[in-house]
Protein backbone atom coordinates (compact mmCIF):
# COMPACT_ATOMS: atom_id res chain seq x y z
CA UNK A 1 0.00 0.00 0.00
CA UNK A 2 1.39 3.44 -0.85
CA UNK A 3 1.63 5.90 2.41
CA UNK A 4 0.73 9.46 1.36
CA UNK A 5 3.33 12.28 2.75
CA UNK A 6 1.44 13.74 5.72
CA UNK A 7 1.79 17.32 4.36
CA UNK A 8 -0.51 16.10 1.45
CA UNK A 9 -2.83 14.38 3.57
CA UNK A 10 -3.47 17.92 5.56
CA UNK A 11 -3.73 19.83 2.88
CA UNK A 12 -6.45 17.38 1.03
CA UNK A 13 -8.14 17.63 4.60
CA UNK A 14 -7.90 21.47 5.16
CA UNK A 15 -9.30 22.00 1.12
CA UNK A 16 -12.60 19.44 2.29
CA UNK A 17 -12.71 21.42 5.84
CA UNK A 18 -15.17 24.56 6.08
CA UNK A 19 -13.56 28.10 6.58
CA UNK A 20 -13.85 29.16 9.96
CA UNK A 21 -16.98 31.16 10.63
CA UNK A 22 -18.75 28.95 7.69
CA UNK A 23 -22.48 28.59 9.30
CA UNK A 24 -25.00 25.42 8.95
CA UNK A 25 -28.53 24.84 10.16
CA UNK A 26 -30.01 21.86 11.34
CA UNK A 27 -33.71 20.99 11.92
CA UNK A 28 -34.28 20.73 16.09
CA UNK A 29 -36.32 17.87 15.80
CA UNK A 30 -36.93 14.30 17.89
CA UNK A 31 -34.38 11.66 16.61
CA UNK A 32 -32.37 11.74 13.91
CA UNK A 33 -31.09 14.33 12.26
CA UNK A 34 -33.45 15.17 8.37
CA UNK A 35 -32.65 16.61 5.45
CA UNK A 36 -33.53 20.67 5.42
CA UNK A 37 -36.45 19.77 3.01
CA UNK A 38 -38.42 17.16 5.15
CA UNK A 39 -40.27 19.86 7.46
CA UNK A 40 -40.13 23.55 6.06
CA UNK A 41 -41.89 25.55 9.09
CA UNK A 42 -39.93 23.15 12.08
CA UNK A 43 -37.13 25.30 13.52
CA UNK A 44 -33.62 25.23 12.71
CA UNK A 45 -30.52 25.06 15.06
CA UNK A 46 -27.80 27.38 13.52
CA UNK A 47 -23.83 26.36 14.31
CA UNK A 48 -20.86 28.16 13.31
CA UNK A 49 -17.61 26.51 12.09
CA UNK A 50 -14.38 28.09 14.83
CA UNK A 51 -12.16 25.59 12.73
CA UNK A 52 -11.71 22.81 14.83
CA UNK A 53 -16.07 22.10 15.85
CA UNK A 54 -19.50 23.07 14.84
CA UNK A 55 -20.29 25.62 18.10
CA UNK A 56 -24.04 26.44 18.34
CA UNK A 57 -24.58 29.90 17.12
CA UNK A 58 -28.51 30.42 17.38
CA UNK A 59 -32.03 29.25 16.44
CA UNK A 60 -34.15 30.22 13.54
CA UNK A 61 -37.62 29.72 13.17
CA UNK A 62 -38.24 28.46 9.51
CA UNK A 63 -36.04 26.84 6.65
CA UNK A 64 -36.33 30.34 5.13
CA UNK A 65 -34.89 32.14 8.01
CA UNK A 66 -31.81 29.68 8.20
CA UNK A 67 -31.18 30.37 4.96
CA UNK A 68 -30.64 33.95 5.83
CA UNK A 69 -28.86 33.59 8.67
CA UNK A 70 -26.42 30.95 7.03
CA UNK A 71 -25.86 32.68 3.74
CA UNK A 72 -26.44 29.43 1.96
CA UNK A 73 -28.42 28.72 -0.99
CA UNK A 74 -29.15 24.81 -1.87
CA UNK A 75 -29.18 25.92 -5.64
CA UNK A 76 -25.96 27.37 -5.61
CA UNK A 77 -24.69 24.80 -3.49
CA UNK A 78 -25.85 22.27 -6.33
CA UNK A 79 -23.91 24.20 -9.25
CA UNK A 80 -20.65 24.76 -7.32
CA UNK A 81 -20.56 20.73 -6.62
CA UNK A 82 -18.05 19.19 -9.76
CA UNK A 83 -19.08 16.53 -11.24
CA UNK A 84 -17.17 13.61 -12.18
CA UNK A 85 -15.75 12.90 -15.62
CA UNK A 86 -17.88 10.46 -17.58
CA UNK A 87 -14.98 9.00 -19.33
CA UNK A 88 -13.81 7.36 -16.39
CA UNK A 89 -16.76 4.91 -15.76
CA UNK A 90 -16.37 1.42 -15.43
CA UNK A 91 -17.79 -0.23 -18.17
CA UNK A 92 -21.41 -1.93 -18.33
CA UNK A 93 -21.87 -5.59 -17.24
CA UNK A 94 -23.19 -7.93 -19.05
CA UNK A 95 -26.94 -8.38 -18.42
CA UNK A 96 -28.10 -11.38 -16.14
CA UNK A 97 -29.10 -14.43 -17.85
CA UNK A 98 -30.58 -16.88 -16.10
CA UNK A 99 -29.05 -20.63 -16.50
CA UNK A 100 -31.65 -22.72 -16.99
CA UNK A 101 -34.36 -22.95 -19.84
CA UNK A 102 -37.83 -22.26 -17.55
CA UNK A 103 -40.66 -23.63 -19.08
CA UNK A 104 -44.40 -23.93 -18.57
CA UNK A 105 -45.74 -27.25 -16.98
CA UNK A 106 -48.23 -28.98 -19.04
Amino acid sequence: MDDEPLEEWAARRDARRPLPGARRATPLSDGETRAEHVDPRAPRGVSEWDGHQWVPAGVADSREAAQEATGRDAEADAESVPLPPFSNLPPAPEPWRPTQVFRRPG
